[in-house]
């Protein structure tokens, strides 16, 4: 039998590790549940990043989020790649890998950009089978996320959140919903993004994303620069609804604030759903796994955290 969310807890209300907070973090000790990492900007560091890195790990549970696997991609799979993510995901003891349900280039060029597949029986074969692959690598299960994006495919034969349940029943794989980027989508594509969150597996996603995006009148683009609006928040409370809770992160990518505005833009979401139990108060209780209640970024937000 599958547990939940592949057997891990809810760790709470977390944020992107950001360079521009580490002297906070360090010397503040911010009483944040957990911190994402993007993993490209520590797979080959050994200088401050990686350090800095791995004393926040000893304090923090910490996640990684990939921005170059192209798990869509009509390349072969990196092994170079993901021998160096396993290697600083063992190192750093991250609980979970996630990237995204994207292509990010072709013959060997990235474009640094998280670009759309068609959503069809194909691309769902041709996906499920490179996942199996990046899971007996990395040895664990990957977990995905929805991209937002912007413009359809002629050949799509169902729509995403679909594509999404047939993926991960067939490769066992996570799902990381980027709520906002269901919003992003919903407007740009015209589809509900209620439908969207009702209908995928609640018990597979093992995590949310929330962010900010910039409208821009007849369509949004998912830019990761400000707060969240009101309805992603109430998209958000569905969610929770739907999955009975699990660990949810602010990303802040471009126009980044001071670390406290940003973490008490993610405790936000405690009006939205109640009390949330931190990770501290979820360590004085048994966590039972098996009766657990059974969301392309612009290229300046990627580039702009390569260190």
């Amino acid at each position: 039998m599958t547990l939940p969310r592949l057997g891990h807890p809810d760790l709470g209300l977390g944020v992107g590790l950001r360079s521009l907070h580490y002297q906070h973090i360090l010397s503040q000790h911010p009483a944040v549940d957990w911190f994402e990492v993007i993993s490209e900007n520590y797979m080959d560091s050994q200088g401050r990043p990686m350090d800095t890195l791995e004393r926040i790990a000893e304090r923090y549970p910490v996640v990684m989020h990939g921005v170059s696997m192209s798990i869509g991609s009509a390349d072969p799979l990196n092994l170079d790649y993901l021998s160096r993510l396993k290697k600083l995901a063992d190192r750093i003891h991250a609980h979970w890998v996630s990237d995204h349900l994207c292509w990010t280039g072709v013959a060997n060029h990235n474009s640094h950009d998280l670009l759309p597949i068609p959503l069809n029986e194909s691309s769902l074969q041709h996906v499920v089978e490179r996942i199996q692959v990046v899971q007996e690598i990395l040895e664990r299960p990957l977990v995905l996320e929805n991209p937002s994006t912007y413009l359809n495919f002629s050949s799509s034969t169902m729509p995403e959140w679909e594509f999404l349940s047939l993926m991960s029943e067939e490769t066992n794989c996570g799902l990381l919903l980027d709520v906002n980027n269901v919003y992003v989508s919903s407007v740009n594509h015209g589809f509900d993004p209620v439908e969207y969150v009702e209908n995928i597996p609640h018990q597979r996603i093992v995590q949310m994303h929330l962010a900010g995006h910039t409208n821009m009148g007849t369509y949004c683009i998912d830019t990761h620069d400000g707060p969240v609006i009101d309805p992603v928040w109430r998209l958000f409370q569905r969610v929770y609804e739907l999955t009975g809770g699990v660990s949810t992160l602010l990303e802040w990518d471009a126009k980044i604030p001071e670390f406290p505005v940003v973490h008490a833009e993610i405790l936000k979401a405690k009006q939205h759903i109640g009390s949330i139990p931190s990770r501290a108060d979820q360590s004085k209780e048994t966590f039972n796994q098996e009766h657990r209640a059974a969301i392309p970024q612009p290229a300046v937000v990627v580039a702009a955290e390569y260190e």
